[in-house]
């Protein structure tokens, strides 16, 4: 298996500090906050590689943090060739060109470079495994409709499996939103490639592609418990921050 970190996004609503800075390389809790996804990711046995695709303007800044930040699993740098929130890929077309570029043919575990929270990945593999030939997304119980509409927000059956999913609605039908963490197993990779050229490579969404996938072949979802941050404006960095800051 590999593990894809998607570290190349040029997150505006935290400028200034990340105008010449990459979101997950921003501190939390005294540590970047990639460390502790890599940290989740070096738990897994199954893990043979773990790549990280960012962007022209920030590969260096990641090459420094490799130097210093050393891991027993292999880590791989992929620039996406992207200098320009204009030119910018998106995070499906970031999982596209890494994808490629590594020439990928292994279960492929993909996780946000800013995505927090206190779970195990452990489990979610396990679940995972539990479903061998379905991709499974990662969810969380936000538990506020007007929070979950800023996210793509799932709809499970009894069993787990995704029955509906929305890309930030107005009036959302769950509390259950994506929280960018997605396992693709081998045989279900190439659907990928169906999918961008189906959409001329504008559809850059995540939940896109996931509502697209859910209507093309099964989707199943793990719920996790505990505490979720989704890094995205100043407010919930400093939340996140202080709630780590607290962790022994």
């Amino acid at each position: 298996m590999k593990a894809l970190i998607l570290a190349a996004g040029y997150a505006t609503r935290l400028y200034p500090l990340t105008k010449t800075f990459p979101k997950p390389l921003l501190t939390v809790g005294g540590r970047p906050m990639i460390d502790y996804i890599v940290e989740k990711l070096e738990r897994i046995p199954a893990v043979t590689e773990i790549i990280v695709v960012t962007n022209s303007k920030f590969i260096g800044r990641f090459r420094s943090w490799h130097k210093k930040h050393p891991s027993f699993k292999k880590i791989s740098l992929v620039d996406d060739l992207t200098s320009t929130l204009e030119d910018r890929r998106g995070a499906i077309g970031d999982m596209h060109f890494a994808i490629r570029r590594k020439r990928i043919k292994d279960d492929l575990l993909v996780i946000g470079g800013d995505n927090l929270f206190n779970g195990e990945l452990l489990d979610f593999v396990a679940f995972c495994k539990g479903h061998a030939s379905a991709p499974v997304i990662g969810v969380y119980d936000i538990r506020h409709f007007s929070e979950a509409s800023r996210y793509g927000v799932a709809k499970l059956n009894t069993k787990s499996k995704v029955v509906d999913f929305q890309e930030k609605p107005a009036n959302p039908h769950s509390t259950l939103v994506a929280m960018c963490l997605y396992y693709f197993p081998a045989s279900r990779l190439g659907l990928l490639e169906r999918y961008f050229k189906a959409c001329a490579g504008k559809c850059d969404a995540t939940g896109c592609y996931i509502d697209w996938l859910r209507k093309t072949v099964t989707v199943y979802a793990h719920t996790f418990c505990g505490t979720w941050f989704d890094i995205g404006d100043p407010k919930y960095y400093k939340k996140a921050d202080k709630q780590f800051s607290k962790t022994p």
